[in-house]
């Protein structure tokens, strides 16, 4: 791979960024628009917990505000459990049904990417049967990807940690190649988990989930850590190598919703973190992407 001056130069920057809605259930929405807007976050994921008892109408106009105040929600995770790779036949249905119901709720806010666990499970796929987390999770994909197509919304599958008995649905790159291969649609693609993929691939692994969701990529979560577990730190604070997911995702053009997935790295008891804090954590990624970019960013 060619990472000279050169290449850099003719790299990008087309992506903003956004944050987790995730630890904002007790903010109210001006709040999190103040927040976003005060420390350039053009965008929010939406978590099931901000939204939570709104009717549709609601949703439309809560999501109208963010809109107007230029603050984009592109991304929605969608709600983690329910498993619909689960094994338990009248589990998994049940389970489609709540995802279905949140990629329309999601849909009236405006979001057009859905965040999804392959499976919520963290038993290892090699104690249990691969073949059925694979058939389980197809059969799933069979009833909401027409959902999705539906409401001109994707589905956006995340690479996952290992389980405490080792991997799990998700957490190998070549899970992401049979997923491909097995479930190719126009609506579903792949989001990337920088931190998740450092834990499950290690650093000599940790890109290759990167190459293989390249084709497909319409989501990133970034996170720092250790290696040794999901701290969930600010980009920066950790053993992520950032070069190559930004260079990676300048490299295929990407020009979506960039969700930093942490807090800040400051104080903040209880989450209270100031918006100067914000404003660093943004900056500080900024600088990361320049690194990498060699200033095309």
């Amino acid at each position: 791979m060619n990472t000279d001056g050169s290449t850099r130069n003719a790299m990008q920057k087309n992506w903003i960024w956004s944050t987790t809605g995730h630890g904002f259930d007790s903010k109210t929405h001006d709040e999190v628009i103040a927040l976003c807007r005060g420390s350039g976050l053009a965008g929010l994921e939406g978590a099931p917990g901000q939204f939570e008892g709104l009717r549709d109408d609601e949703l439309e106009a809560v999501g109208a505000r963010y809109r107007e105040a230029g603050v984009r929600i592109e991304t929605f995770h969608l709600p983690m459990p329910p498993d619909i790779a689960g094994f338990y036949e009248t589990d998994r249905r049940a389970a489609v049904e709540t995802i279905r119901t949140w990629i329309e709720r999601s849909a009236r806010l405006g979001a057009t990417i859905g965040i999804q666990h392959p499976s919520s499970s963290h038993r290892s796929v090699d104690v249990e049967d691969l073949e059925q987390c694979f058939r389980q999770l197809g059969r799933s994909l069979e009833t909401l990807l027409p959902v999705a197509e539906s409401l001109n919304f994707r589905i956006a599958l995340e690479n996952m940690l290992p389980g405490p008995a080792g991997g799990r649905l998700g957490s190998r790159p070549e899970h992401f190649e049979r997923f491909i291969r097995e479930f190719a649609h126009p609506n579903l693609g792949f989001v990337l988990d920088t931190g998740h993929a450092l834990v499950a691939g290690g650093p000599a692994r940790a890109d290759e989930f990167h190459q293989v969701m390249a084709p497909h990529m319409i989501a990133y979560h970034l996170a720092d850590n250790a290696g040794d577990r999901d701290s969930h730190l600010a980009p920066g604070h950790g053993l992520v190598d950032w070069n190559k997911v930004f260079q990676g995702a300048a490299r295929i053009g990407y020009s979506g919703c960039m969700c930093i997935e942490t807090p800040p790295f400051a104080p903040g008891p209880n989450e209270s973190y100031s918006i100067e804090a914000w404003r660093k954590m943004v900056e500080d990624t900024d600088r990361l992407v320049e690194a990498a970019l060699g200033g095309g960013g």
